[in-house]
């Protein structure tokens, strides 16, 4: 039975039971071609896929799944989560009211190429990383795929489905210059596999990496602070927490009763917008069939929304988002498509720190407080001359950097993040601690 039969098949088994129900099937098929000596010696293909159904009776949500399609396990997944739901506590649960939603192919035939053309990509990585002197060895070079499918649809209207997916080149260097040895990965996304370029990739990686070779110890202090695409990535991570409905709904949100209020400097303007047309993780609608529109979270600096889905919506009194999340599997959740912190005219520093990497942040971040002490690696930068430095920790509070920030940069750098994507730039700030030697 295909996925659309079996949604076709539950919703009007529901129907027959007088239940509201609200049916999920998705697919994900990976690919991953590891490149060593110049051949393929791993070779990863995995595939998974099923449907979920969540029903809501009298206020009481159950949820339950089943990878086999056939009428006998669609018809005992349908009994699991009615049982499931009548075990709940009522807490005011609905299946929003939805409408047709169509089919969308996001990728179409992006993904199409060979294996052998793909595998090829991934050996060119390597071979060009391999060709520069400084590097010592090489932990990976790869090349990786993912292709996903949701069939929609719901007991109140909802019906639709798309495909999806992207492709990367990723790889970690080992490089040595004399006795400094440094190690560091990076990696290229694209929607089309012909986007990716193993030359332009491998040159990233190289410069990124090699460009701390020599580093030294960095003297503590205070001082202006560059913040590069890659640690501005992993601050909006950390921001996400606080933005999200979910957590505003159970008081986790540092962010809770602050709508309309300034958050942050002007200088910053977050949305999350599954309609770009380009966006790695965009998508017509979210996981409860709401059409996909652009959300404004942080407009110039003031808060302007939170991330909901129906049910946080209804908890906070909201306007729902349509940033449902959930596979066949899970139970309703909330995630970003593409999340972007929107570029500006530029940033520049004479004198400062430009921070390129922070390590070990699950650690030292508390995400609630926004509290925030991890080692890091950087660039000195006197008198518009930067050299690299390295064994420092450096501390801030997320909230308050937020506000401090005094340039951002118009360098776009796309991450993938919290079940979907972010796209980061530079952000200059005033003074920040950094302990070092």
């Amino acid at each position: 039975m295909t996925f659309a039969a079996a949604k076709d098949f539950l919703l009007r088994r529901a129907r027959e039971r007088d239940v509201e129900a609200e049916v999920l099937a998705t697919s994900q098929r990976e690919l991953a071609l590891a490149a060593n000596d110049g051949r393929i010696d791993e070779i990863n293909h995995a595939s998974r896929g099923g449907v979920g159904v969540r029903v809501v009776s009298d206020g009481r949500v159950g949820y339950a799944s089943s990878e086999a399609l056939d009428p006998d396990s669609l018809e005992w997944m349908l009994d699991e989560a009615i049982e499931n739901a009548e075990l709940q506590t009522p807490h005011g649960a609905l299946i929003p009211e939805g409408r047709a939603l169509g089919r969308h192919d996001v990728i179409g035939e992006g993904l199409s190429s060979t294996v052998e053309t793909k595998a090829a990509a991934a050996v060119a990585l390597e071979r060009a990383l391999r060709a520069d002197a400084r590097v010592d060895a090489l932990a990976f070079a790869r090349y990786g795929e993912s292709e996903s499918e949701a069939v929609l649809g719901s007991t109140r209207g909802a019906d639709g489905g798309y495909r999806t997916g992207y492709s990367m080149l990723v790889a970690m260097p080992v490089m040595k210059q004399g006795d400094s040895i440094k190690q560091g990965w990076d990696l290229d996304l694209a929607r089309e596999f012909h986007a990716l370029d193993p030359s332009r990739t491998s040159q990233t990686i190289l410069d990124r990496v090699g460009r701390h070779l020599g580093a030294t110890p960095l003297r503590t202090g205070r001082h202006p602070a560059l913040l590069e695409p890659e640690v501005t990535a992993t601050i909006l991570q950390l921001l996400l927490v606080s933005l999200s409905g979910k957590n505003v709904a159970e008081g986790k949100s540092r962010l809770a009763g602050r709508l309309g209020e300034g958050i942050a400097s002007e200088h910053v303007t977050l949305v999350d917008d599954p309609t770009l047309p380009t966006g790695l993780a965009s998508r017509p609608f979210d996981a409860e069939g709401t059409p996909a529109q652009r959300t404004e979270l942080i407009a110039s600096g003031v808060l302007r929304s939170f991330l909901h889905n129906s049910d946080t919506a209804r908890r906070t009194a909201q306007p729902n988002t349509g940033h449902a999340a959930r596979s066949y599997a899970s139970t309703l959740g909330i995630s970003i498509s593409n999340l972007l912190l929107e570029p500006g005219t530029g940033v520049a520093l004479d004198d400062g720190v430009i921070v390129t990497d922070l390590m070990g942040v699950h650690a030292g971040a508390n995400p609630i407080s926004g509290d925030v002490s991890v080692q890091g690696h950087g660039l000195r930068v006197e008198a518009g001359e930067a050299r690299p430095v390295d064994n420092f920790a450096i501390s801030f509070n997320l909230f308050r950097l937020l506000e401090q920030v005094q340039a951002v940069g118009d360098d776009v750098t796309w991450r993938p993040a919290g079940g979907g994507i972010v796209g980061a730039v530079s952000l200059q700030v005033d003074a920040l601690s950094f302990a070092g030697t």
